[in-house]
């Protein structure tokens, strides 16, 4: 099973990413281990997951939502 996640930094920017294990990643960008562009927008909140089957269909839906605009990303947060 594998995870996409949107997550809420300091600067109020909103992070989507994917993992097959979504607690040890957020932890990770809890830590500072995770993304370059987390790392420097800390602390961070986790505001959404979805479960998908696959990697492909991970891959697929993270594209799809990283193309839209932030408005369209909160409506989907709230």
């Amino acid at each position: 099973m594998w995870h996409l996640y949107i997550l809420r930094l300091s600067d109020n920017s909103l992070y989507t990413g994917i993992t097959t294990d979504l607690e040890r990643r957020i932890k990770e960008h809890r830590n500072g281990e995770g993304s370059k562009y987390v790392r420097s927008r800390l602390p961070c909140e986790i505001v959404y997951t979805e479960e998908l089957e696959d990697r492909s269909a991970a891959l697929k839906r993270e594209a799809e939502i990283k193309s839209w605009k932030k408005d369209r990303k909160e409506e989907l947060v709230s």
